[in-house]
């Protein structure tokens, strides 16, 4: 078992309210919240929970140059996604809230490291920065909470230490929860933002097992919730309560995606299972389409393909050729919601690493082609957000702009369920919009899918409520890629 510690935050007692006001800082409802040094009445501390062609722009043809100096790891395997090793992501250049109404990052003042907060749900994009009494480590992470304060993990001396940041006029007010202690050889990092964002998670990773951590929202600091046997990597919410998690298992040698159920005791149930001997990661999930964006080496055994399915679906993924781009790592960053028993109409952000930097792809499920498009200068890369009405929202920082949105608007989709392409329209840079000639997946299993079989059947039902079922995939049928 992954074994970890809970090291008692110190008191702070004197940090005013917190509210939007910068002068007010504290928890949303107006109370302080209580730190890890609470004890009970026996003087004990409190238990935690239960122990083929060069991409193009949309201007000139030419190869969309980068916009971090070229400095973000690509793939030389023809092409492949980035999963292989640990199986995890790059990781982007800025944490967004669910909502979208908060972002952070660890911004940079010459050689020293700050957090800054973003908020983007006003009229215009600002940003505060708050540092600290010394710079922060290069690998510090940080996270937006839903009521604008940021979560910061800082690690010293063995010992992963949690704090909530807030500003207070000119000054950084902090916070602390706690901290965890993990043995040797463990890795410890947050997991993506919560819905609702009053909660913050992180996985321990050790040698054998690994946990899933509550370091933010709970009674008494960091609470350990589940033990989870294997490695574990990835990390995707399926539903909007933030009871269903997803994580990427190592065992026996193969990867396979799991559900965790974090309101009963961290249970684990299987959720993709494509072939025996098939690594297979979830990479993102709309809860409301139930669309999902998945690794697999199933179709091609050796090499990962970014593919697509439905959560709840008997159909099978399917791994169009188009998502694959020569000498490239695409990561699939952003899915548009509120596409409720619509996941082929739900657009999809994908950033692409190449030897030239990074780009945006823009992409659907009910589409063959993938457009390619220069991603804004200072481009946080792999930070995105959709909107429900179908516009991408992609922050950037340059010198002239240190806190910026670029919006890409998108043509709505009124294609039907069954891959007939009807309206289906390609996004055009600074909200132009304009009809694109992009097909859908070729409904007898040959185009974008490369031979694979895609039966049609009536819309898929939304996914179950409260337990999200495995996606029966072992019986897909995968054509001639793979041996049946």
């Amino acid at each position: 078992m992954t074994a970890c510690a809970i090291e008692p935050a110190a008191a702070n007692e004197e940090n005013p309210v917190y509210a939007e006001n910068p002068e007010n800082a504290g928890s949303a409802d107006g109370e302080t919240p209580r730190t890890e040094d609470a004890i009970t009445e026996d003087g004990q501390t409190p238990r935690s929970g239960n122990d083929g062609q060069t991409p193009w722009s949309a201007n000139d043809g030419q190869t969309p140059r980068g916009t971090n100096g070229g400095q973000t790891p690509w793939s030389a395997n023809g092409g492949q996604a980035p999963w292989s090793g640990s199986g995890e992501t790059p990781r982007a250049g800025c944490v967004i809230t669910v909502d979208g109404s908060y972002a952070a990052r660890l911004a940079r003042n010459g050689d020293s490291w700050f957090p800054e907060r973003w908020t983007l749900d006003g009229p215009e994009p600002y940003a505060v920065p708050l540092p600290g009494n010394q710079p922060e480590e290069p690998g510090t992470e940080v996270q937006p909470m839903g009521d604008g304060r940021v979560l910061i993990r800082r690690f010293a001396d063995g010992r992963h230490a949690f704090s909530l940041l807030y500003p207070t006029g000119p000054q950084t007010g902090e916070l602390p929860l706690g901290a965890v202690e993990c043995q040797e050889g463990t890795v410890l990092r947050l997991l993506p933002p919560a819905p609702g964002g009053e909660k913050a998670y992180a996985l321990a990773v050790g040698p054998r097992s690994s946990a899933v951590w509550l370091v933010a929202g709970g009674a008494f600091g960091p609470e350990h919730l589940a033990e989870v046997p294997g490695r574990c990597s990835g990390g995707v919410w399926l539903d909007r309560a933030g009871r269903m998690l997803a994580l990427d298992r190592e065992a026996g040698g193969r990867t396979k995606a799991v559900v965790v159920d974090l309101e009963r005791g961290g249970e684990v149930s299987p959720l993709l299972q494509i072939a025996d001997g098939s690594d297979d990661r979830l990479l993102l999930a709309d809860p409301d389409s139930g669309l999902l964006l998945i690794s697999s080496d199933a179709p091609s055994p050796g090499c990962a393909r970014l593919g697509w399915g439905v959560l709840g679906s008997t159909l099978p993924v399917r791994f169009p050729e188009c998502l694959r781009v020569p000498g490239c790592a695409v990561t699939p960053f952003a899915i548009q919601p509120g596409q409720v028993l619509m996941p082929e109409g739900c657009g999809v952000a994908l950033r692409v690493d190449g030897p030239m930097g990074s780009w945006v792809g823009l992409w659907r499920p009910a589409a063959r082609q993938v457009l390619h498009l220069p991603a804004p200068e200072g481009w946080l890369a792999g930070a995105g957000l959709w909107t429900e009405e179908g516009e991408l929202l992609l922050p950037y920082a340059t010198p002239d702009t240190p806190c910026g949105v670029a919006r890409w608007a998108a043509a709505s989709v009124n294609g039907a369920l069954t891959g007939e392409a009807e309206g289906t329209g390609e996004v055009g840079r600074a909200g132009e919009v304009g009809a694109g000639d992009a097909g859908p997946e070729d409904p007898e299993g040959g185009g974008a899918s490369g031979g694979l079989t895609a039966a049609q059947s009536p819309a898929p039902g939304p996914p179950e409520p409260v337990v999200a079922r495995p996606v029966p995939l072992q019986q897909a049928p995968l054509g001639n890629l793979v041996t049946k």
